[in-house]
């Protein structure tokens, strides 16, 4: 690509090295500690599924069990090999003992480590080809039906009904929509547990279970084939199941997940520790799958101010690009996040926004950029939100931005209709379309606005990541560095959660997802 900004490339580079020593630094305690919901989604990935008579999921019995007799740190991996060893048991019969009382894990002699790990190793292969041929079909779809090249349309639904939300995903199929996101319940990220079954019941969004997943990708799949296009599927990989999300995701063929530690710490106050050993294998399972993950920065401009904390983004942007790296996923799959949400009376603004997109688009080339509408200064007003929004997509569509979450007519009146979501469609559709080769028919001046901004945004980042790099990420996050927002290293939700991991520990899923080998396309 070449550059429109005359970038600062050494301010690029040292932005990256500082960015990656706080990756480093992160992993080193990630790969000494797990979590409850790592456990969980170590289990499911194993084949376990299902609810107790209490409707307690299975996953959460097995890791309870572990916990109320001191075997987290030892991993469900090691204890469930052991049990298949002694019993000739599946996982899933393992766990179903569990809940009736009649196996005790504690109860087992120890085999040979090397005979667990080869028992489970074979357990786990199923999965993970399961995984792998759902790659392969999305990958087939794409060929058989082309990708685009222009912005990916992402709409969401949000009924907290999941046959309505079907009903109102195939008919944004029908008006053009490309991606389809599910937006989660109210508060769902709270809950330390993944509910089963179809929902129909939910504020604010539908519960994200693996029925939801398994109906909403068979109806994507079926209106796909009527449009001739494949859809992709979005849900969110965060919150105190983050893992769990990202096993049943790829288990289902989600094709994208929101997936930040750092939107789940400064948002909705996990713990750092907990969120961010879940983030890690979460990542994994998702480079694994093929899965784009979103990325959580548009959310730091809905409380800090868009103007003066611009370069707070990119610096997010460079360490959820680390933390990617680290887990398997390549820039091809980090859709790192940004917003379009400068105050409307800001001189200039709109020259910011397309600094701060031609920045993204730079900086990061083989990145699908997810870009956010504007939201915190919609007012109710129609007409002018219909032109914040038909600006939005002009830059979208200027800057190469990828995918693309439409802006609503209706955004801060209420949950859009269906006809909304049509308006919105239609007019980015025509912004697109009748501005599809202004990127390379512009420049930006020399020292102007434009590149003056960037340099701006992009010393400051580059200045904050070796403040990080000389702090570390924990410490600065509890001197509320991102959005203004301080949280406590030892505070915060399901910090109970996180265990050292203790000699013999192992997770078969790292290893063949990472080293896959043939798998990895």
């Amino acid at each position: 690509m070449t550059s429109k900004l005359n970038l600062n490339q050494d301010h690029v580079s040292q932005a990256r090295k500082y960015a990656k020593n706080v990756a480093d630094h992160t992993q080193n305690f990630i790969n000494q500690h797990t979590t409850v919901a790592t456990e969980r989604a170590i289990c499911r990935l194993l084949g376990i599924n299902g609810v107790d008579e209490l409707d307690v999921p299975l996953p959460n019995v097995v890791v309870q069990h572990l916990v109320q007799h001191g075997l987290l740190a030892s991993g469900a991996a090691l204890m469930l090999g052991n049990a298949m060893l002694a019993t000739g048991l599946s996982p899933q019969e393992i766990a179903e003992k569990i809940s009736c009382d009649e196996l005790d894990l504690t109860a087992i002699p120890m085999a040979d480590v090397a005979a667990i790990a080869d028992i489970i190793n074979q357990t786990a292969a199923i999965s993970v080809d399961k995984i792998y041929q759902n790659r392969c079909h999305r990958n087939a779809m794409l060929e058989k039906y082309g990708d685009k090249t222009e912005p990916y349309l992402y709409v969401i639904v949000a009924t907290g009904n999941i046959h309505e939300d079907i009903t109102q995903a195939v008919a944004c199929v029908a008006q053009g929509a490309d991606i389809i996101a599910v937006i989660r319940t109210t508060g769902q990220s709270l809950l330390d547990y993944v509910p089963y079954g179809a929902t129909t019941e939910g504020f604010g969004g539908t519960y994200a279970t693996q029925e939801n997943f398994r109906l909403m990708r068979a109806a994507l799949d079926a209106a796909g084939d009527k449009a001739g296009r494949y859809i992709r599927l979005c849900n969110y990989a965060s919150g105190l199941c983050m893992p769990e999300i990202a096993a049943m995701g790829a288990v289902e063929r989600l094709d994208v997940m929101l997936n930040d530690a750092l939107y789940g710490i400064l948002f909705r106050d996990i713990n750092m520790k907990r969120t961010i050993v879940d983030q890690y294998f979460s990542r994994v399972i998702n480079g694994f799958a093929g899965i784009i993950i979103n990325t959580g920065e548009d959310n730091y401009l809905t409380t800090a101010d868009a103007v003066e904390e611009a370069h707070t983004v990119l610096t997010s942007q460079f360490l959820n690009e680390q933390f990617a790296l680290a887990a398997g996923l390549p820039p091809e799959q980090m859709g790192l996040g940004h917003a379009f949400e400068i105050a409307p009376d800001v001189k200039n603004g709109f020259l910011y926004e397309v600094a701060q997109a031609q920045m993204a688009r730079e900086i990061f080339p083989q990145a699908p950029l997810k870009y956010m509408p504007p939201t915190k200064f919609m007012t109710g007003d129609i007409f002018k939100g219909a032109v914040q929004n038909a600006l939005f997509n002009a830059v979208s569509i200027m800057t190469g931005q990828k995918i693309h979450l439409l802006g609503m007519l209706t955004e801060a009146i209420h949950t859009p209709f269906m006809s909304d979501r049509a308006q919105a469609i239609d007019s980015a559709r025509y912004i697109f379309n009748t501005m599809a080769d202004l990127a390379d028919e512009i420049e930006f001046k020399d020292g102007g606005i434009i590149q003056s901004r960037v340099a701006d945004v992009l010393a400051k980042a580059c200045d904050l990541l070796a403040q990080i790099d000389k702090n570390n990420l924990f410490a600065t996050l509890e001197q509320g560095i991102f959005a203004g927002i301080k949280r406590g290293r030892d505070a915060g939700k399901g910090l109970d959660g996180v265990v050292p991991k203790a000699p013999g520990y192992f997770n078969p899923f790292i290893s063949m997802m990472l080293e896959g080998g043939a798998h990895n396309d």
